[in-house]
């Protein structure tokens, strides 16, 4: 299939509208398609699927990098009926931005050590909860790991030799991160949100254009049921980031506003998974492990941008939850 791959700062904010509803009907016509059954087997395998954290833009599995895929023009990526005003307004009302003093639940079991990859979906048609149903097996990633994940990598950047600049900003991240984390440790999310069929890895290198408009989906080996918002604001997080590691909030908007429409999605979904989202970003660091304790430098461009968006999520996250929800 051919096409060009564009990023959201090639688009304009009618076709982030455009590219926000075709995530929207994919999810709804996944549904329609594959619609999902509950049993107890279906709940192992949202476990399986959706309940380890995962890493920037590739759920799942290892992320793409632009050694595999990228741009046609060469710019550098990152590594994925509209609801009554009622449900918005209680959706801007109940959430809490980072800082807000309200413990997460610790009834739930710990997610896998952060870090820890899932490996590829395994094949077959499994059977999950219905969709749109809330299951409480995928818990955010646990604190406690991600800060014995920090002190192991702070090592690994001291005993580089010799230091360059890519360890002094890795360095900084990573004393940033510990901080912010010790700040908001209270926010861990206790678990997922209504769940679905989703693409599992909905980003500019899967998504090929033929002019304006959005000729072909690529790269359905993720394919899952998982929580089906968190797959929408991850995808926003990948195709809006800027260099400087800050969201094009009104693009964000037009995107989500569409994807809401076409998908059934309310806005206090959205809001749960502008949270979930987050708080799986405050945890990341699979390019620094991928540096320090592969040797593998492919992602290392993409470091700057992406470990300075969840300093800037933290900061705005109010106005990051409007755009999804407004």
């Amino acid at each position: 299939m051919e096409g060009r791959r564009r990023h959201g700062a090639q688009l304009t904010a009618e076709q982030c509208g455009r590219l926000g509803a075709l995530l929207g009907v994919v999810h709804a016509s996944l549904e329609r398609v594959m619609p999902v059954e509950g049993c107890e087997q279906g709940k192992k395998s949202a476990s399986a699927r959706g309940g380890a954290r995962t890493d920037e833009g590739a759920p799942d599995s290892e992320p793409r990098t632009p050694s595999s895929a990228g741009p046609s023009d060469g710019r550098r990526l990152a590594p994925p009926g509209e609801g009554v005003p009622d449900d918005r307004h209680r959706a801007r009302a109940g959430r809490s931005a980072p800082g807000a003093e309200r413990a997460a639940s610790t009834r739930h079991a710990t997610a896998p050590a952060h870090g820890a990859r899932t490996g590829k979906p395994h094949s077959g048609h499994p059977h999950v909860q219905k969709a749109g149903t809330t299951t409480s097996v995928d818990v955010g990633a646990d604190p406690a790991a991600t800060f014995a994940l920090i002190d192991d990598l702070l090592a690994r950047v001291r005993g580089h030799r010799p230091a360059d600049s890519f360890d002094e900003l890795a360095r900084h991240r990573l004393l940033e991160r510990r901080s912010l984390l010790e700040q908001h440790v209270g926010r861990r999310p206790p678990h997922s949100g209504p769940v679905g069929w989703v693409h599992g890895d909905f980003h500019p290198f899967n998504l090929l254009y033929r002019g304006d408009a959005p000729a072909a989906i690529v790269d359905w080996d993720r394919l899952g049921v998982k929580p089906r918002a968190d797959e929408a604001v991850r995808a926003a997080a990948i195709f809006f980031v800027r260099p400087a590691g800050t969201l094009d909030l009104p693009k964000v908007r037009a995107y989500a506003r569409a994807y809401r429409r076409t998908a059934g999605a309310t806005p206090s979904e959205l809001a749960a998974a502008v949270h979930r989202v987050w708080w799986e970003r405050l945890n990341d660091f699979w390019m620094l492990r991928w540096h320090y304790e592969r040797g593998d430098t492919r992602a290392d461009s993409q470091f700057p941008a992406a470990s300075a968006l969840v300093v800037w999520w933290t900061r705005e996250y109010e106005a990051v939850c409007d755009a999804f929800v407004g």
